[in-house]
């Protein structure tokens, strides 16, 4: 059965950084693309970084770009989102998501994932 949990969201100030954890179970990485996606109050959820390892392939959305970094642990099963030079502007609830098939890179869009498996969501908040 899949399953995916994040971890790892807090409050922390701006400038600050923090790591995301998205522990993947039943989820082959060389099978499955994994996804980062946020969801601000009062706005529609947004991509912010896809990855497949299987192509070797990562798609960061513009307002990431530089600042996070999505790497994985095949031996723990587990996608990391490290988040450097965290803005105001980055807190919101972020999700992991699980979709079979590497290709899913190039689309990284919530819409278009809705067929994968996501995790619960986990809190950021960036304020001074």
């Amino acid at each position: 059965e899949l399953h995916v949990v994040e971890s790892g969201g807090g409050l922390v100030h701006p400038g600050e950084s923090l790591r995301l954890s998205c522990s993947a179970t039943g989820v082959d990485f060389d099978d499955y693309a994994i996804g980062w996606f946020r969801q601000a109050p009062g706005k529609e959820r947004e991509a912010v970084s896809c990855f497949s390892a299987r192509i070797d392939t990562t798609y960061y959305t513009d307002s990431v770009k530089g600042r996070f970094t999505i790497t994985s642990d095949n031996a723990k099963n587990t996608v990391y989102l490290q988040m450097h030079s965290l803005k105001p502007e980055d807190t919101a609830v972020y999700y992991c998501a699980a979709i079979f098939g590497p290709g899913w890179t190039t689309t990284c869009r919530p819409s278009m994932w809705t067929p994968g498996t996501w995790g619960q969501g986990t809190q950021v908040t960036v304020s001074s």
